[in-house]
């Protein structure tokens, strides 16, 4: 056949010895968070070795694409900066690769399986959904003692076929995974799966190994569910005579100890993590380290220190357990972290979600909210009084801790708001300078000064920034009205 001395032909392009991975998605949805850490897993092997990263759309299950996902899954690559060095939007030496491209020599390797006595064409008649699962007893099936004339005379009759893989009924398989060790099955435990179906299109479990081979895959991470179509794949490697590249099967990540994460369950994608308010960088931090671990008590690291430290060693047989408020304190982390000019910037589209008004600096606020804030989305609801004066009854200007009363407070106002008409320049340095000379006038301590304006300023107990800070974002004219108004809460 033409196409089977493709790799051969082309091996010069790939050096010997380079390690090469593939994250192969299928655009059937969003990007989960399962995903998300095989294509990072995948990617950390790569760089860590200074090899390839490969990015192949398996799109062979037709009716279970969904339009848009592949857009997903390149948007999703690139905010997470897991740039990959082939695939379909930059090419490559392997090219095409996208599976529905590749189809024309799925079939052909089948037949060529068929050749050498490791797969055989089956006529039976059975339902699609049977042939996919693979829920078919060998033993009766006549077509696996077929001769080879009969087949084909079949074949040129016009009838219908599945090719299916010729299981031996003896001895057992054994394969080798990287994270749990050398495995041995018994091969009467293993179905003859379908290959290529009625279609003439491929099953995912042959495509993936065909293409992989064909694209010198060296290691291959997938969810340790496919441990046991490993034989298989194991078997089709030796009957076509290749190299076997190296298994690498990750426990799933799990909701709880029970069960798997799930969209159907309300479970969040990469997409609903950063519309919920996560950082990329803090997701991406997370993900890795759910079941793997580079050991010591240290959990904050860059992507760029991931690559240097990964090792497969270090992923777990155990599942792992996707905890929300870990994921929290990931992101306040990361948030306190982030040069202040860059939190303004990622900050800005929340603030305007609560503060409208264009003569409030965005920049003012963000400096207030980054040591306060754990997630993006907590931030409206943080700053509703800027935009307008919330309602508010005269008690809250009595607090305990303060030492702040009503007569104390309405002492307060009556004196700080002709102090503040007189600055001459509306600045922190005044505003402070202000109620400094008043609290010193009064003799009393500073917060008896500063809690009845905070209050009046922004009609709420709980405020990202003191008085001072408040104040000056609402600028002189604002200030003065609301504090007026808490005067007459007062009178």
């Amino acid at each position: 056949m033409k196409d089977m001395t493709w790799f051969e032909a082309n091996e010069k392009k790939i050096p010997v010895g380079e390690v090469r991975t593939r994250f192969a998605p299928s655009p059937t949805g969003y990007m989960h968070v399962g995903n998300l850490r095989t294509a990072l897993y995948t990617y950390l092997i790569a760089r860590h070795a200074g090899g390839k990263f490969i990015l192949r759309i398996e799109d062979t299950d037709r009716g279970r694409l969904i339009e848009g996902a592949t857009d997903v899954i390149y948007r999703t690559m690139e905010e997470c900066h897991l740039e990959h060095d082939e695939g379909p939007d930059v090419g490559g030496p392997v090219a095409p690769y996208i599976q529905s491209e590749r189809m024309a020599m799925y079939k052909e390797y089948a037949e060529l399986l068929v050749e050498k006595g490791c797969a055989y064409r089956c006529f039976c008649e059975k339902a699609e959904s049977e042939e996919d699962s693979g829920e078919f007893d060998r033993a009766d099936d006549p077509c696996r003692t077929l001769s080879r004339e009969e087949s084909d005379a079949r074949v040129a009759e016009g009838k219908p076929y599945v090719i299916r893989q010729r299981i031996p009924h003896e001895g057992t398989t054994t394969f080798h995974d990287e994270i749990f060790g050398d495995i041995t099955v018994e091969n009467k435990t293993l179905d003859d799966q379908v290959l290529i179906k009625r279609d003439g299109m491929p099953t995912y479990n042959f495509a993936n190994v065909v293409d992989d081979h064909l694209m010198g895959i060296t290691h291959v991470v997938r969810g340790s569910e496919y441990l046991s179509s490993a034989p298989k794949y194991n078997l089709l490697y030796e009957g076509f005579g290749w190299e076997i590249p190296r298994y690498v099967h990750c426990s799933p990540v799990m909701r709880d100890a029970h069960n798997k994460m799930s969209k159907r369950h309300g479970d969040p994608s990469y997409e609903d993590l950063i519309a919920q308010g996560y950082l990329t960088d803090a997701v991406i931090n997370y993900v890795a380290l759910l079941g793997w671990s580079p050991g010591g008590e240290r959990e904050i690291y860059s992507l760029e220190e991931l690559k240097e430290i990964f090792d497969l060693k270090g992923i777990s047989k155990s599942p792992a357990i996707f905890d929300l408020e870990k994921l929290r304190y990931f992101n306040a982390e990361y948030i306190r972290a982030m040069a202040p000019e860059k939190f303004a910037k990622v900050a800005e589209p929340f603030i305007r979600q609560a503060v409208k008004n264009p003569a409030i600096d965005p920049v003012a606020i963000a400096a207030l909210l980054q040591q306060r804030t754990e997630i993006l989305t907590d931030i409206p609801e943080k700053l509703d009084f800027f935009d307008v004066l919330p309602e508010y009854d005269a008690s809250l200007f009595v607090h305990q801790k303060s030492k702040s009363t009503l007569e104390s407070s309405k002492a307060v106002l009556t004196d700080i708001l002709p102090m503040f008409e007189a600055l001459t320049e509306w600045k922190d340095e005044g505003i402070l300078a202000a109620m400094t000379e008043l609290t010193e006038r009064m003799e009393v301590k500073k917060s008896v000064v500063m809690w009845p304006v905070r209050i009046a300023a922004a009609g709420k107990a709980v405020t990202p920034g003191g008085a001072v800070e408040i104040c000056r974002i609402l600028g002189r004219e604002e200030t003065l009205r609301r504090l007026r108004i808490g005067l007459e809460k007062l009178a």
